[in-house]
This record gives C-alpha cells, structure tokens and sequence, in this order.
C-alpha cells in the first residue's frame, strides 16, 4: 500500500466527504459487515466506483486482519468509450485520485489497492472467489453494469454481498435494466432494497433477511415493508429521519468551539440587601413633632382668614 501526498484541505469527518452515500446505506453496510464479521466470513472488499470516497472510508473500517480492499475508478483517466467519457465529464469532472486519496487517508494510516482504469480490467486484477462484499457504483451505463455485475458474480464467495446503486434513479435506466436483469435471468437474489442501492446475493438470502427484518422492525427511524416478486421476496426499508451511524473522526478532526457561557442571573433577595441604618434622634423627634406643629400652623391659617 502507498500513502498519497498531503493536500490542505482535510475533513474532520465522514460528512465532510462529499457524496451520495445517506445515512440508511451507511447504517446497512455497517449492520452488513459486521454481520459477516460475526459469522466469521472471510474475503476481501471491492468497490467499483469512488467518487470522493465516502462509502470507501466506512469500507476500510471493517477489514479484518489478512483481507485486501481494493477501488476501481477511472480519476482523471480516459474512459473506454465515447458514451463512458459523456457521462464521466458531466457528473465526475471534479473527481482526481490525489482528493479519494486525501479523503481517504484521513481516517486511514493506508491506501487501498487503487485500479486506476475501467471496471472492465477488475477480473484481471482481483481473483475469483475472494470477496465477501462488493459495492458497484461506477458507470451507470447498462454495457458497463451488465460487465460489473457479472464480475462480482465471479469474485464473490458464495455467500458473498453485492450491493448495486442507483438501481431505481430517474437519471440511470441503464443500472436498473441490468440490476432487474441479473435478478431475473442471472441469479442474483435480493436481500433488500433501500431508497438508493439493491442488496443482493447469488447464495441463500433468507437467514440475512430474517436476521435484518428483526433489527429494522425494533427502530422506529425505519419505514418498512416486503413485498413479493417474480418469486422473490423483496424488502423495502426507507429513511424516517434517520442519523447516520457512529463513525470515528478523521486525524484533522478539529471540536468546534463551545459556545460561550451565559452569564448567571443575580437575583437580589430580601435578606440580602444591607440593613437600613437606624434613624437618628433629631429624626424621631422630627417624626413626633412635625404632625402636631402642621396641624396647629393649619388652624391658624383657617383663624386668620376667618
């Protein structure tokens, strides 16, 4: 592994990085992994499209002792083709190897194995059956999902995860056709659906399904249903105001300040206040006399006037 130059701009934590991955996804890998983790399932990690590296920073937090991650992305390289190039330099043009690489190792003392190319060379570089989980969220052509998914199918363990994003987004047709497509002819059987990405496997679903009902129907930040299609069953989660997961913070991870501390009330009470000083003689006495001498002087004006 190889670590990549400093830049200035470092985040302080996963929300930092930009990126598509809500906090729902970032709850179901996490229940994913160290789900397989418990179960004691070995196997690499692949992801197949980066961005700026937000899902790929939770990834390199579950790998165990002995297991590899590898990325695949094209950065700043040609695509293979003219529609792949189209669709890179309108919704990737910011996107460069040295950023994923910043992002990246700012949670991470190391880099993963980085494929600088098409996710057409991964079956070249990464070798059959050693993965347990595979995120796929490159092109969002159907050419080029049909050619990923069919590479997961032959790099996952049998009872390997595969995740395929944006199956269901107005904008890329393409990765439903295929995502439906390898459900329907291609074997792949969904675990769940959320807002974004589709869960599946090419082993047995159901014992993860249970499992994962369980926990969703005791959160109440989870919207929840399951349905049935085509012979499969289908279940549905969807966000109701849900926070994303604890994550650590980054090694540039700075506390916001604390907000200053409002100034305490002072109340004055009764018993508090000094003592009134006693009054003087000559004051007692005014208080005695002056009553009657008003009184008198009084009289007098009435006698005079009458």
């Amino acid at each position: 592994m190889t670590n990549a130059q400093a830049t200035d701009k470092h985040p302080g934590e996963l929300t930092d990085v930009p990126g598509w991955f809500p906090p729902l996804d970032q709850m179901l890998f996490t229940w994913f992994l160290e789900g397989q983790q418990k179960q004691g399932i070995k196997g690499d990690l692949l992801e197949l499209g980066v961005y700026m590296g937000k899902s790929a920073i939770l990834l390199g937090q579950h790998l165990q002792n002995g297991e590899k991650f590898t990325v695949c992305d094209l950065f700043e390289g040609d695509a293979p083709d003219g529609a792949n190039q189209a669709e890179s330099a309108k919704s990737y043009a910011s996107l460069t190897r040295q950023t994923f690489e910043r992002n990246y190792l700012s949670f991470h003392d190391d880099l993963p194995t980085v494929i600088a190319a098409p996710s057409s060379v991964v079956p070249e570089k990464v070798a059959p059956a050693s993965c347990r989980f595979i995120h796929v969220d490159a092109s969002h052509l159907y050419e080029h999902v049909h050619g990923d998914i069919g590479a997961a199918h032959d790099i996952l363990v049998p009872e390997g995860i595969v995740v395929l994003d944006d199956f269901r987004s107005e904008h890329t047709p393409g990765v439903s056709v295929a995502a439906w497509e390898a459900v329907l002819n291609r074997g792949l059987r969904p675990i769940c659906l959320s807002t974004q990405k589709l869960y599946g496997t090419w082993g047995d679903p159901e014992p993860l399904q249970e499992e994962l009902l369980d926990m969703l129907r005791q959160r109440s930040d989870v919207g929840l249903s399951v349905q049935s299609a085509a012979g499969h069953r289908l279940v549905r989660a969807r966000s109701r105001g849900m926070k994303p997961p604890p994550f650590p913070a980054s090694r540039h991870y700075v506390a916001p300040p604390a907000a200053p501390k409002a100034p305490a009330e002072v109340t004055e009470s009764r018993a508090a206040r000094p003592a009134r000083p006693a009054p003087s003689r000559a004051r007692r006495l005014a208080k005695d006399l002056l009553p009657p001498l008003v009184t008198r002087a009084v009289r007098r004006a009435r006698a005079n006037r009458s």
